[in-house]
């Protein structure tokens, strides 16, 4: 059997798309596995911060686009990239294990997030994160930085920025992690849902690929990251608002999650942070999704316009 991905073209959508390859060819070493590389708009369009370009699947409707026409029957992405409603007749075939969760700043000059000089400059691509950021440091300047993970670092390592934050499953992931000058602690910044997650998505009647697919699949990773987004989709979210939410397994035998969630204002000035525990991914995040409604989230979300 062969199966065709889709990808996009950069250095760890790549990566990722081949981590999945090689998986399965383990598994099934008759299996023959090819790549097909998709740009898409989030990836032509970098000029323009996150929030400005709008719209959820930025970096997913393109990929989304080949699988729908058959002409490819599998793509991996980044699962806080994937907007949490599936188009109809897709669906996500396989969660493998989780990766880092954290967020890394990088400094070319070894600032630390306490250490950074007044009026420092940040470079960020989230909202989520710039609004952390400003919690914690009001004084510090969150200029937008696009790009790939590569282009991001490199211009970190130039100097152009004090420091910046990236994902650091990217950076792991590429084996560019001995240029972390801080993990940053999830009391101080909480990831996106679904960050260090991969989902590999395919058509939900492509019984042969969900079969071949299910053998990567982690459990307690989907249940977390299913947490995760129920919370984010019962707040009306996409991947460019200022919301975190990170589920943990706690008890593995019950399936207990806990789950925390965040919602802040862009100036970091108001935060709402809910935290709960249950065996129902699905319940959880929309139940702390209505707490965190009922704790003043709609008024910090409504100039979103997605409430």
């Amino acid at each position: 059997m062969k199966l065709m991905f889709a990808t996009r073209p950069s250095a760890l959508a790549r990566w990722q798309t081949q981590w999945v390859m090689a998986a399965l060819r383990k598994i099934q070493p008759d299996l023959e596995c090819e790549e097909r590389v998709i740009t898409t708009q989030g990836d032509r369009v970098l000029d323009k911060p996150l929030p400005e370009i709008g719209g959820k699947g930025l970096f997913t409707q393109e990929l989304e686009s080949e699988l729908l026409s058959g002409a490819v029957h599998c793509a991996v992405h980044s699962l806080k990239d994937l907007p949490v409603e599936n188009p109809d007749g897709l669906t996500i075939g396989c969660i493998p294990a989780r990766g880092e969760v954290r967020d890394a700043l990088v400094s070319a000059k070894g600032y630390t997030l306490s250490t950074l000089p007044e009026g420092a400059s940040v470079g960020t691509s989230s909202l989520r994160r710039a609004a952390q950021l400003l919690a914690l440091r009001p004084d510090l300047h969150t200029p937008p930085l696009r790009g790939n993970v590569d282009t991001r670092l490199r211009k970190a390592l130039e100097g152009r920025y004090e420091a910046i934050i990236l994902a650091g499953a990217g950076l792991t992931r590429l084996g560019l992690d001995q240029h972390v000058t801080e993990w940053l602690a999830l009391d101080v910044m909480l990831p996106a849902a679904g960050q260090g997650a991969l989902a590999v998505q395919c058509r939900a009647d492509d019984q042969s690929a969900l079969n071949l697919l299910a053998v990567l699949e982690d459990d307690s990773a989907r249940k977390a990251v299913t947490a995760e987004r129920a919370f984010l989709s019962g707040l009306g979210g996409g991947c460019a608002v200022p919301v975190a939410a990170l589920g943990q397994m706690i008890r593995e035998q019950s399936g207990e999650i806990r789950l925390t969630g965040l919602v802040i204002s862009p100036d970091g000035k108001k935060a709402i942070r809910v935290v709960g525990q249950g065996t129902n991914p699905q319940k959880l995040g929309t139940e702390l999704a209505q707490r965190a409604r009922w704790d003043g989230a709609n008024e910090i979300l409504a100039p979103f316009s997605i409430l």
